[in-house]
């Protein structure tokens, strides 16, 4: 009998995002998976996600009852492995013996007919193991217990210490929770009518938790009238506060252009990215009649006019989103950091170009890395003198007394002058941001 299809699509995509660097999220929502019946499009994004967050910890599984190192294996082999691992461990609905039997035909069906004997071989001694110990993971250093590189966490533990490091980590292998941002109460009330239950958002007024439902099939997000955005999104959004001309000068994929559109439905948005096919998507998700979509470097725009309001969400790291792209912590090296932050630091020269005085500009981003938080801010205010800190605690308080922070502590969300979420310390992805003003 052949796989199933659920598992084939899975395979599909783990390939591509090893072979093409692509990203499971995006993939997971491509014609991959169009096809497939709600339970299993499911089981397909329970083995690709979770095969991605605990690779490192699989790989190790495979290793010790391999007579070859997992990266001597054929791409195909090992990927058929690793899914095969995480349903023995951690689907324990699905019984060992189909997903043996599973994982054999996706090596046959992968063309490695060759490699199905070693497949099973390996897949039988894993079960023995789940079977008389229920672990496959290694219990010791954060990096093992919870499949993330090594570098990265002792990264973490120096800047956050041990017991936040291991929050972080914890979180990022857990399933994320989805929220929404909604423009109205009737979008509420549509999307319950629709069979989604809905709750609170713990940051912000606006801000919905799915608790249960597909959203994605609801008409109103198809409509781009709600849009999934995690609420350190949202709130980075709600920095920028209130301007008639604003500037969001790297915008794709455009959640935070549409939810300052939905906050400031008379202001004048100009949202830039570099990439036409990128600013296509922006326009999709950023649909209001008050956004503007150009296509255009951010290092030369063509405007000549000044914004009294700009944000700089700039392309980073992603390791405050390793819960939602857990693909990065496998492919993030050190030195990406300080490519990153030549190239972010010359995003905030030259977005600070385009504010008015009396304007202001928020420079944020997902990663946890002071070299693009940080130092990036420092290394700016050191080349342009008419810009000085404004504390972005006196930001959330504003937010805080309009009632569109419900979040109480206002001073847990901040780290000096700046705003900080961490994964597994708040409830949403780990953010920063900056609020700069030009005198």
């Amino acid at each position: 009998m052949p796989a199933s299809r659920a598992r084939i699509a899975a395979f599909k995509v783990l390939l591509r995002v090893e072979r093409e660097s692509a990203y499971a999220v995006e993939l997971l929502h491509s014609p991959l998976l169009d096809d497939l019946a709600p339970l299993d499009r499911n089981l397909a994004t329970e083995i690709v996600m979770g095969v991605l967050r605990w690779r490192s910890a699989l790989d190790a599984a495979v290793a010790r009852f391999s007579a070859s190192p997992p990266k001597k294996l054929d791409l195909e082999v090992l990927t058929a492995l690793r899914m095969g691992a995480y349903q023995l461990r951690f689907l324990t609905r699905v019984p060992p013996h189909a997903v043996l039997n599973e994982t054999v035909e996706l090596v046959k069906h992968a063309r490695k007919r060759s490699a199905a004997g070693l497949v099973n071989a390996i897949l039988r001694k894993l079960e023995s193991q789940v079977r008389s110990t229920e672990s496959l993971i290694t219990q010791g250093p954060l990096a093992e217990t919870f499949a993330h590189p090594e570098w990265l966490t002792q990264r973490w533990v120096a800047h956050f210490g041990q017991d936040v490091a291991q929050k972080i980590c914890e979180y990022d292998q857990r399933v994320p929770t989805a929220t929404l941002r909604l423009a109205s109460e009737q979008d509420e009330d549509l999307l319950r009518q629709e069979g989604i239950e809905l709750a609170p958002g713990a940051l912000l007024k606006n801000a919905r938790r799915v608790v249960s439902g597909d959203v994605a099939r609801t008409s109103l997000f198809r409509s781009g009238r709600v849009a999934i955005q995690d609420e350190g999104s949202q709130l980075v959004a709600a920095l920028v506060g209130e301007g008639r001309r604003i500037l969001d000068c790297c915008a794709a994929p455009g959640g935070k252009t549409a939810a300052l559109a939905t906050r400031l439905p008379e202001a004048e948005i100009v949202a830039a990215e570099l990439h036409p096919h990128r600013a296509r998507l922006l326009r999709q998700m950023a649909p209001q009649e008050n956004v503007r979509v150009i296509a255009a470097d951010v290092l030369r725009l063509p405007l000549a006019a000044a914004f009294d309001r700009v944000l700089a969400d700039v392309p980073c790291s992603g390791t405050g989103t390793l819960a939602r792209n857990p693909e990065i912590k496998w492919r993030l090296k050190p030195e990406d950091l300080r490519d990153l932050q030549a190239r972010q630091i010359a995003i905030l020269n030259a977005a600070m170009k385009h504010v008015a005085p009396g304007g202001r500009l928020v420079y944020s981003t997902c990663s946890l890395e002071p070299e693009e938080n940080e130092q990036v801010v420092a290394a700016c205010l050191a080349s342009n003198a008419a810009f000085r800190f404004m504390p972005a605690k006196d930001e959330l308080f504003r937010l805080r007394r309009s009632g569109e922070l419900v979040w109480e502590d206002v001073d847990k969300l901040v780290s000096g002058d700046f705003l900080r979420t961490i994964p597994g310390v708040h409830p949403c992805d780990g953010f920063f941001a900056a609020v700069l003003e030009k005198q």
